[in-house]
């Protein structure tokens, strides 16, 4: 009994002396490693997560990512096939898929993203510097707008919305892909994904752009409101004319209401003045004294004219004659 418990202790003190001389070591998820002895990898990499053995005093552990990793380029300045100066910002997506070569090759993350750097610019300008601009912004399965939108387009720009894509951003983005993965395998990495995070003009290109959206704009501005002026006088006219032709047959019918009742009074005035001529007479000749009042003109008359007969009848002592 007593041989066994002094068993127990001495496995039970060993267990000890090995964890605090570092004989064990966890590797989480999403991490793998590698042992190195004397400077020197030994053994395959350790991928599966847990608690791990290595020789204590004597051995290494080195731990890398396995999960995706970032890496975000500066953007560049790059002229395409048609001469157009832009800016290129492009991202990728990698992992360490041989730890042993990448710690040979690149020792670190920081020596992995300067390695990734060079080989994917390298590619990227490749294919820029291939390509016209037209390719690289627009997709394979772009569709030639239609008539009604190219109307108000410029020609010059009408002909570039009509080019037909050959090649598009995607399969731009995966020849970049391709052409980078040939050189990234001797680093112990593997590329997943290139993207083309932003293409834009460099600023002195820029300027010329937006001077030009603004020259366009306002062509397009000018000539809705020569538009929006000509429909103007159109419809002004269109109203002048209906006016006019509204007041002409009112005119016309205010006319016949006024020549009949004109004929009618003029009736009226006939058939009453013709059961009474010596009252039509008399009648008359009041409306010609009273119209005959003119401080500019002097009436020379003789004293029995017959335009003042009615005034002497009138006299006192004077008797009418009789009415036949």
């Amino acid at each position: 009994m007593k041989r066994t418990l002094t068993i127990a202790v001495g496995i039970l003190g060993l267990l000890v002396f090995l964890a605090l001389s570092g004989a064990f070591y966890t590797v989480q998820e999403g991490q793998q490693a590698i042992i190195l002895q004397f400077g020197k990898v030994v053994g395959d990499p350790v991928t599966e997560a847990g608690l791990h053995f290595k020789i204590p005093l004597v051995q290494k552990v080195l731990l890398f990512e396995k999960r995706l990793m970032i890496w975000d380029g500066d953007p560049e300045e790059i002229p395409t096939k048609g001469r157009e100066f832009i800016k290129v910002d492009a991202t990728a997506r990698w992992r360490i898929a041989d730890p042993r070569k990448f710690l040979e090759s690149v020792a670190s993350e920081q020596g992995a993203q300067s390695r990734l750097d060079d080989v994917i610019d390298s590619a990227v300008r490749s294919q820029v510097s291939g390509n016209t601009l037209v390719e690289l912004v627009r997709s394979a399965s772009w569709v030639i707008p239609k008539e009604k939108v190219l109307e108000e387009v410029p020609v010059e720009r009408e002909e570039e919305l009509k080019k037909k894509i050959i090649r598009g951003r995607e399969e731009l983005t995966r020849a970049i892909l391709a052409e980078a993965r040939k050189v990234v395998p001797q680093f112990g990495i593997e590329l997943v994904d290139v993207r083309i995070k932003r293409l834009n003009y460099i600023q002195s290109v820029r300027e010329k752009v937006y001077s030009r959206m603004i020259s366009e704009r306002k062509r397009i501005a000018a000539r809705f409101r020569s538009e929006g002026e000509g429909q103007s006088a159109e419809i002004v006219g269109t109203m002048e004319k209906e006016l006019r032709q509204i007041e002409s047959n009112a005119y016309r019918r205010a006319q016949k209401i006024r020549g009949k009742a004109d004929a009618e009074a003029t009736k009226i005035y006939g058939e009453a003045f013709g059961k009474d001529p010596e009252f039509y007479a008399f009648s008359r000749t009041l409306e010609a004294y009273k119209e005959g009042q003119n401080e500019n003109s002097v009436l020379i008359l003789t004293t029995d004219s017959d335009y003042y007969r009615y005034l002497k009848q009138a006299l006192p002592g004077k008797k009418r004659p009789a009415r036949r």
